[in-house]
């Protein structure tokens, strides 16, 4: 699998969306999406199709992306635990032309305060894709009337825990192994993830 289209001379079109003010049949959030080093991404929901890739993206999955036992090491395990996910739960993933290089979890479906993972491939990390992933999260729980979202993260993942608190999480519990923290998705908090990407630039 192609995990950068630059590695092969590839092109993704892209377009230029920082003059864009959205209108009343954009989703929560802009799908479009530039990283760090100028990547054009899109960010949209998990559909069936998606599965073959997304598996394929766990299973190339280095050791130090994982965390707290997850994603599981081997294939059948990884595809029992994606099946639950997208069972019981609503996913978003990040994609790079035909490749899923990102995804975000959240479950229960009808829970007040759901449970999220998110993991990116590590060509990827480092470049802003799992922050842009939590702000989607972020803008599709309030759409779908979710009150708070919360999270599990490794005490020593400071370069995680840094992220969230900077997105606005709070710590609830604090465990020698692991930190539980958790978001209230308030009507600021949701405002600011659903900003037009022309609002979007000028917070920058």
């Amino acid at each position: 699998m192609t995990r950068n289209s630059k590695d092969t001379g590839a092109v993704c079109n892209a377009w230029d969306y920082t003059d864009c003010k959205g209108t009343e049949y954009c989703p929560p959030r802009c799908p479009r999406f530039f990283d760090t080093e100028g990547t054009a991404l899109l960010i949209k929901p998990y559909e069936p199709d998606h599965w073959k890739v997304l598996v394929e993206m766990y299973e190339d999955i280095d050791t130090y992306s994982r965390t707290l036992g997850l994603p599981p090491s081997s294939s059948e395990r990884i595809k029992e635990w994606l099946a639950h996910l997208t069972s019981n739960g609503w996913n978003l993933v990040a994609v790079d032309c035909d490749d899923i290089i990102g995804h975000i979890a959240a479950a229960p479906l009808d829970g007040d305060e759901p449970g999220f993972v998110v993991f990116v491939h590590q060509t990827y990390q480092n470049r802003g894709v799992g922050t842009e992933l939590i702000k989607h999260l972020i803008a599709h729980a309030d759409d779908r009337g979710h009150k708070a979202l919360t999270l599990t993260v490794a005490s020593g993942n400071r370069r995680a825990i840094t992220v969230y608190d900077n997105i606005g999480f709070d710590v609830t519990e604090r465990l020698p192994s692991e930190i539980t923290m958790r978001l209230s998705i308030d009507d600021s908090i949701a405002k600011q993830a659903q900003l037009p990407p022309v609002e979007q630039n000028q917070h920058h």
